[in-house]
């Protein structure tokens, strides 16, 4: 065991009295090295248990006792977690979940004047009674404990050890003239906050440590501060139990606390606790208060500095106490056990813990009677409300969980429903909220966890238990991100540096290829197209700064941005159709023009996006003409025969009967219903009608259009076309290749599918081209006005239903024929337009018809 000394002189004579005396108290002040003389006794051992008073102080000495002695042979059992691998001999535990049916070659105690603790020091005091080791006890704690250890474990033999370090009072010290590597000490969550965010403001920002975090979150917090990124730390009384940072100075800003019953003033030895944090190992530190404006702020007496100067404190009178180990007999003589009195001089009764208030709550119901018969029941309810209250709720919901949880315990197969968990692990499972949200969600986890790690209380639980721990480990990193961006501001530094920076102390700005922004290295936001999208984690005070930065910034990159647009491929473009919004631009996937109504249908307005508005004159000049180039390019090529119908409308040498077909058809987008222009038509000679199909016009029966344009492409461009005319945004378009579809009920989206190329036939619509179809076939099919039967199978082709079908065949001039040879349809003509009759002379509402009349035709 020499070698787990590291082989000194010193060491050596200490190991010898070790050999000598199976129980060894090694009491002093903090920064004596003896957390770390326990992990070198219990490594020189074949096996070993420490049991620690914190969590995360557990968690931190089992990452280095793993790297000496490997993962395989250590443990870490805490009341929310545990890591067990089968052949494991070195345990590393919190005080309350310290195995003590095991057998240990070493077992230490770590702050055992917790002993002294209303609420935690009945636990202590147990293991000081209860927790041996086979070849090897140590006991590890202040000096105020030795009239304790005397007492109680009188075998005991009790070593000294002095400070490494020299500690001195600094003095109160304003917030902004604290020296870097402090650790200020605050005792609520709400005063770490407010001091963390005043440091944000005027430092730079803060890492925060507190009990209720979990290790993954502590420790990432704590690796920031180590690593130099913040030069503060503000942190709770959980600081002072052992955790090991590189702090030089230690900030009390409060000397009251809440101690779960009243708050107080914190007694010298626990103020020096916290106060030996600072000058670790080798290094002298200093300790003083935090001078807060507008407050009196904390302020040490003259006796407690020279008490935490000099070590020399009060020793413990008394120590809490419970029995330990009580009968199982029955609910009452659980009761009777843990409440008795202690028979030592020097132990006083531990004041209710709330898992006795839970037990006692929960023996006056019947049911709870009838269960619990035997000394088993009796345990497993007693183990049920050991369950931690992790959210602080109280005795009276925490008995309200507990009773549920024993309810299942004591029924069935004695396990907990697995639906019942699952909901509750899926009821905390979400990343969102803030700082406070993310911390109560993981005491929730914390609970379900210790629920888990219980071996006979779910089945499966080992599959259970990583649920929690995987659950835990991403609420923590979420919470590690919300404290760093609520406490750490370098993004703001850096941007109020910039703002007063001239000449060569201008901060380099990059614009990464995915768009990314960063000022001297850090991400304010991200370019897309012309558009700067300020970092959606920044908080709303900041986005006026990132906004100003990159308007300030950015100028040089946006200009060579519009240079390279007008220079593009006609391929970087493309006409932007989502339906319910503006028809637009895009140029590489992004927004930059939108279309508005112009002199025709085919020339649409364009109107660049706001974004584009601190751009040069003639860069937006440049942009404006390369997009106008583009687009009637574009509509040139997809809409060619409207453009045709257009050019023939204005050109006076086109007939003007012709020029009276295709001026409104042009106007409709290229499709129209042919009665609306029937009189037209009918005038059109043999020649007109020529250059009419020359022009790619289809007179059909019903419909006048042009077959090109019921393609998918050129039917989006005219729906965009029409949304832009109109001031409205882009409708829905038709399904590529529907040759029908259901009739839409908004009278809107009707008119679009319309305008796109489909006639309605009641609750359906059928594509223009088909119509005609259709009627060609009938029309062929048909022997005079003899009833004839139309081939079914023509409409379940195109997928119209028989009331659609009937509207087709009433349009195209057929009756239905029930009573005929054959059933079917009988070619009667198209109805001419209705003759509107004429007013009665002398009649009074004759004369008002005139008059309407006349106001209409004007």
């Amino acid at each position: 065991m020499a070698l787990a000394f590291g082989g000194s002189p010193a060491n050596l004579a200490v190991m010898s009295r070790f050999e000598a005396q199976p129980v060894v108290a090694v009491l002093g002040p903090t920064n004596t090295g003896k957390t770390h003389l326990a992990i070198e006794r219990m490594c020189g051992h074949s096996s070993g248990m420490i049991g620690f008073p914190l969590r995360l102080l557990a968690r931190e000495v089992y990452d280095r006792v793993v790297a000496i002695k490997g993962k395989d042979s250590v443990a870490l059992i805490t009341g929310e977690e545990k890591i067990l691998p089968p052949k494991a001999r070195w345990f590393l535990c919190t005080a309350e979940s310290m195995p003590l049916d095991r057998e240990f070659g070493f077992v230490a105690l770590d702050e055992a004047q917790i002993g002294s603790d209303p609420e935690r020091g009945h636990v202590f005091t147990d293991r000081l009674l209860r927790a041996r080791g086979r070849d090897e006890t140590m006991i590890l704690g202040s000096d105020m404990m030795r009239p304790m250890v005397r007492a109680l474990v009188p075998e005991a033999e009790i070593i000294s050890r002095p400070r490494f370090s020299t500690l001195s009072y600094a003095g109160a010290t304003k917030l902004s003239r604290l020296p870097p590597r402090s650790a200020i000490v605050a005792f609520s969550a709400e005063e770490v906050y407010a001091v963390a965010e005043m440091l944000r403001r005027m430092r730079g920002g803060a890492a925060v440590v507190m009990g209720a975090l979990s290790p993954r979150t502590r420790n990432a917090q704590v690796a920031m501060f180590q690593a130099g990124e913040v030069d503060y730390l503000v942190a709770t009384d959980a600081i002072g139990m052992g955790l090991n940072m590189d702090v030089s100075h230690v900030a009390f800003a409060s000397l009251r606390k809440f101690d779960g019953r009243r708050a107080r003033r914190l007694t010298i030895s626990e103020m020096a606790q916290i106060a030996g944090r600072a000058g670790r190992h080798q290094r002298d530190g200093t300790f003083g208060t935090l001078s807060l404006e507008g407050t009196h702020g904390a302020r040490l007496e003259d006796e407690e500095i020279d008490a935490i100067e000099q070590h020399q404190f009060t020793a413990i009178d008394h120590l809490y106490w419970r029995m330990g180990a009580p009968s199982l007999n029955s609910v009452d003589q659980l009761i009777a056990d843990l409440e008795r009195r202690p028979d030592k001089q020097v132990l006083r009764a531990a004041p209710q813990a709330i898992d006795l208030a839970v037990l006692k709550r929960l023996a006056d119901e019947e049911w709870v009677r009838e269960r619990t018969k035997g000394p088993a029941m009796v345990g497993r309810l007693w183990a049920a409300c050991g369950l931690p209250d992790f959210r602080k709720t109280g005795p009276e919901p925490h008995g309200r969980l507990v009773s549920r949880v024993f309810r299942h315990l004591s029924e069935g197969n004695g396990h907990l429903p697995v639906s019942w968990f699952a909901d509750e692990l899926a009821r905390l499972d979400s990343v969102q909220g803030d700082v406070e949200t993310l911390a109560d969600r993981i005491a929730g986890v914390r609970t379900w966890a210790y629920i888990a790690h219980r071996a006979d209380w779910l089945p499966d639980a080992d599959k259970w238990a990583g649920r929690t721990r995987e659950l835990e480990e991403k609420l923590s990193d979420a919470l590690h991100q919300r404290l760093t961006q609520r406490f750490v501001d370098r993004r703001t530094s850096v941007l109020m540096r910039d703002l007063g920076a001239r000449g060569a102390d201008i901060l380099p700005v990059k614009v990464a290829e995915d768009g990314v922004v960063t000022v001297d290295g850090e991400a304010i936001g991200r370019l897309i197209g012309f558009r700067f999208k300020a970092d959606h984690l920044a908080r709303h005070g900041d986005m006026k700064r990132l906004m100003a930065a990159a308007e300030r910034r950015l100028g040089t990159e946006l200009g060579n941005r519009a240079r390279a647009l007008a220079g593009d491929e006609d391929k970087t473009f493309s006409l932007a159709t989502d339906a319910g919004r503006p028809v637009a631009i895009f140029w590489r996937g992004d927004v930059v023009a939108r279309l508005e109504k112009g002199r025709t249908l085919l020339t649409p307005r364009i109107r660049l996006h706001r974004a584009l508005d601190t751009l040069a004159v003639a860069d937006r000049a440049a942009i404006e003409a390369r997009l106008a180039l583009w687009l009637e390019g574009r509509i040139m090529r997809e809409l060619q025969p409207l453009a045709r119908y257009f050019d023939a409308a204005r050109d006076p040498a086109c007939p003007a009967r012709l020029r009276a077909v295709l001026s409104p058809l042009a106007e409709a987008g290229g499709i129209i219903p042919r009665r609306t222009i029937a009189s037209a038509i009918d005038s059109l000679d043999r020649e007109a009608r020529s250059r009419a199909g020359r022009l790619d016009v289809k007179i059909g029966t019903l419909d006048v259009y042009a077959p090109t344009l019921l393609k998918p492409e050129p039917t989006r461009w005219r729906l965009a076309l029409f949304a832009a005319a109109e001031d409205q945004p882009m409708p829905d378009l038709p399904v590529p290749g529907a040759v029908s579809m259901s009739t839409p009920m908004d009278i809107v989206a009707c008119e679009a599918m319309t305008r796109a190329g489909y006639r309605p036939l009641g609750a359906q619509m059928l594509r223009v081209d088909l119509v005609e179809r259709l009627a060609r076939i009938a029309h062929d099919s048909r022997d005079g006005r003899t009833a004839y039967a139309p081939d079914p199978g023509l409409a379940t082709s195109l997928g119209l239903h028989g009331g659609s079908f009937a509207q087709l065949m009433l349009a195209l001039g057929f009756r239905s024929a029930p009573g005929a040879a054959i059933e079917g349809w009988v070619w009667r003509g198209k109805k001419p337009p209705r003759k509107v009759a004429g007013p009665r002379p002398g009649n009074a509402f004759g004369a008002l018809a005139e008059l309407w009349q006349g106001d209409a035709a004007r």
